[in-house]
């Protein structure tokens, strides 16, 4: 069975996480991805915290894994033919130097379609090449505070707090791939590449369009609001047995949920009691409707929790952390946690996210 993008070249001449993790989904779906690196250094993600003195680090290969590699010098003259020959064969250019790095090194668009005219040329940049910022750099922290995210993130009492997930880095990379796929299909139709950017600021500012629609509704700056989702209650982080630091759940009831969850942890008293049989009543009785909450599910453990409110049919998560999610069951039977030999150690990565029936991964 074919792959969806078998037949495609992708030469990937980024480095660190948003570019490779772009492309690495491109190879999930069979893309051919060449991992096109300066000769000696490399990409700086090799030794990114390296756990391993004769191995890349761990950073890299959960990355790069599914690459092919070349490394190329394109202040030579040599160089410079070797990567022609490369343009005139692929149909992804996917870069992450600053603005005008390729255009320095005799590479710039017009350049690439003379090459090329098929050729989709892919930057990623931390804040695009135009606009005030253009000029400046940034990573995953950065992305996040210049795209809103870290603003709404923390409580009231804290300062705003870094996402633990990469949204700015893979977040940016997974906007790439949207935009290099539409681009793919935009040459059925015209025979011709074009140029796809994108900005990690506008990444992260894309996934904050409900905090955006939230400002525009109450006339005012959003504001940190913890676990809270909105104005239900129950909605929050409850702690579970045995009570670590991770024995959480999430769990967020809206009405018409109600009564299932009130039956769920064996408090049908509540459903008609008028301290808490309507949403403005439990929002104005929250802390009650909380510790009610939190008294049942500190008696179980978080997958118990979780089993029982998901059976009823009430939204609730168990807090997985990284020792969780690597042993999940779930994760294993989707796929999502994928073993690799490598020549040098063999080690657990992150399958594709996207599933597609006729494309094997």
């Amino acid at each position: 069975m074919t792959k969806a993008l078998d037949g495609i070249r992708v030469i990937d001449m980024t480095h660190n996480q948003a570019g490779p993790s772009c492309a690495q989904i491109l190879a999930w779906f069979g893309a051919d991805v060449i991992k096109l690196e300066e000769p000696e250094k490399g990409d700086v993600a090799r030794t990114n915290m390296r756990d391993l003195p004769d191995s890349d680090s761990l950073f890299f290969l959960m990355l790069n894994a599914n690459k092919r590699s070349l490394t190329v010098n394109l202040k030579t003259e040599r160089g410079k033919e070797i990567f022609s020959a490369l343009l005139k064969t692929s149909d992804v250019l996917l870069e992450n130097f600053g603005p005008g790095a390729l255009a320095r090194l005799g590479f710039g668009f017009a350049t690439l379609q003379e090459l090329n005219p098929r050729l989709i040329y892919t930057s990623i940049k931390g804040f695009g090449t135009y606009g005030p910022y253009s000029s400046f750099k940034s990573y995953e922290p950065v992305a996040q505070a210049m795209g809103g995210a870290m603003s709404v993130t923390g409580t009231p009492e804290t300062p705003p707090l870094v996402n633990g997930a990469a949204i700015g880095d893979s977040g940016t990379g997974m906007h790439a791939v949207v935009g290099i796929l539409a681009a793919l299909e935009q040459r059925h139709q015209t025979g011709k590449g074009q140029q796809v950017e994108i900005s990690m600021q506008d990444a992260v500012f894309n996934l904050m369009r409900i905090r955006i629609r939230d400002h525009q509704r109450m006339g005012k700056t959003v504001e940190r609001s913890g676990n809270h989702m909105g104005a239900n209650v129950p909605s929050n982080t409850y702690k579970c047995y045995p009570g670590g630091s991770n024995d959480y759940v999430y769990i967020t009831a809206q009405q018409q949920m109600w009564v299932a969850f009130a039956r769920a942890i064996g408090r049908e008293d509540m459903i008609e009691d008028p301290r808490y049989d309507t949403p403005n009543a439990r929002t104005e009785n929250a802390q009650a409707v909380d510790a009610i909450v939190e008294e049942w599910t500190s008696q179980r453990t978080k997958q118990e929790v979780m089993q029982i409110l998901g059976d009823a049919g009430v939204p609730c998560g168990a807090v997985l952390d990284t020792e969780d999610l690597i042993g999940d069951p779930h994760l294993r039977e989707r796929e999502m946690i994928v073993e690799v030999d490598h020549p040098s150690r063999r080690f657990l990565t992150v399958g594709s996210p996207i599933k597609l029936s006729d494309s094997p991964q």
